[in-house]
């Protein structure tokens, strides 16, 4: 891979980044506190990614890969996406809000998708150049976070408009990008395909179904985070907000770099149920890290966003690579992303909201942050016990047994 292309494909990375950094994360204190959604409504508004990841597989799978250039395809992705930005920012009605939202949604998550495979294209070594390139991405959130808050945008529609901007500026560049034509032109895509439904297969592994079962039940819980972690550090007073939540990616890049010491270690097992116990540790830490002496303890629970994510989702994807056959694996892939991006967190988004309205209080702080959190603790550690109860890594087992 060329410089001239590294360089592309990097800006590509931290712009793509930067437009979803921009609003998600501090949307749900925008319409917590500006526009007066109930936590319903904002759970449900968290849901429309979810949603989007739902459906664009079918977007992808069959039009995407077989019709368009992918650099044409996300030009025009964005672009769009920027102009229904524009008209996000100016909704304050929750049915057209929500609507115009879930069209932005099914523009943006398809890019998701797309700039990996541009990337993968563009690279003559993925395993080697890849990760160099999409931890651009992880820095272009971090950087829209520090803008929202230096901008003071956290709780304006403002941060659509930003996040606007970035999309149009995305969408230019994209022409910019190299050429990379249709990777399935020709070819006949099922929907059994897309869903990688063949993956089902891989069920009949106890220990695989038990993996999928567990993934999907614990991403329930993990949408709370998403949701609702910026509206209650605004709602107990946390100065910067935006800006101290980026450490969790900050965390991210550096538990990410250290992950295969781990999991030569630990094996898949342990490295799971440790990602799972940092969600459980993370909310209980929520549940008592309010301003004052040990406001230390809400920062541990940022910072452990590393071991959240790397240490559940990155060691899952690399379970599945390893147990499914050469010829499953990218079903598999798509099957667990859908299993849990898509379905586990659309049920977290709904949910979520249903326990924040039931815990509404009328105090100086208008939600019981404690007993709030207290129920995706609850719900993390159960799935920790079925995990560890009924969760077996065949190969780790295996080399045990060899040694």
């Amino acid at each position: 891979m060329s410089l001239s292309i590294r360089l592309r494909l990097s800006i590509m990375m931290f712009l793509q980044y930067f437009v979803w950094g921009a609003w998600y994360v501090t949307m749900g204190t925008y319409l917590n506190e500006t526009v007066k959604f109930d936590g319903q409504q904002i759970g449900l508004a968290y849901g429309s990614t979810a949603l989007a990841a739902m459906i664009s597989p079918f977007f992808v799978g069959l039009i995407a890969d077989r019709f368009f250039a992918t650099e044409k395809l996300l030009a025009v992705l964005h672009l769009l996406g920027g102009l229904l930005l524009f008209y996000v920012a100016s909704l304050t009605s929750f049915g057209t809000f929500y609507t115009v939202l879930i069209a932005y949604t099914l523009c943006y998550m398809p890019t998701l998708a797309l700039t990996n495979s541009l990337s993968f294209h563009q690279m003559t070594d993925p395993g080697k150049e890849f990760p160099g390139v999409r931890v651009l991405g992880t820095i272009g959130w971090i950087a829209a976070s520090f803008v929202i808050d230096g901008l003071d945008y956290d709780k304006s529609a403002s941060m659509f408009l930003l996040a606007a901007i970035s999309s149009i500026a995305l969408g230019i560049f994209c022409f910019t990008l190299p050429h990379t034509p249709p990777s399935k032109l020709g070819h006949a895509v099922t929907a059994r395909d897309i869903l990688g439904l063949d993956a089902l297969a891989l069920m009949k592994n106890r220990s695989f179904a038990i993996f999928i079962l567990g993934s999907f039940l614990v991403c329930i819980p993990l949408q709370f985070y998403y949701a609702f972690t910026n509206a209650y550090m605004s709602e107990i007073g946390v100065q910067n907000a935006t800006a101290k939540m980026a450490f969790g990616q900050v965390s991210e890049i550096g538990f990410m770099l250290v992950m295969p010491l781990f999991f030569a270690r630990l094996g898949v097992k342990k490295m799971l149920l440790i990602g799972m116990a940092a969600w459980m540790i993370r909310y209980l830490l929520f549940a008592f890290g309010v301003e004052g002496p040990i406001m230390w303890m809400l920062y541990i629970g940022i910072l452990l966003h590393g071991i959240c994510y790397d240490f559940f989702f990155v060691t899952g994807q690399i379970y599945v690579d390893r147990e499914a056959p050469t010829h499953l694996r990218g079903a598999a892939q798509g099957f667990i992303a859908f299993v849990t991006l898509g379905v586990g967190m659309f049920i977290g988004s709904y949910l979520s909201g249903i326990v924040v309205d039931l815990y509404r209080v009328e105090a100086a702080i208008p939600h019981d942050w404690y007993k709030i959190w207290l129920v995706p603790a609850v719900g993390a550690a159960a799935v920790l016990v079925l995990f560890a109860l009924f969760f077996q890594d065949r190969n780790r087992d295996s080399d045990a047994v060899a040694r």
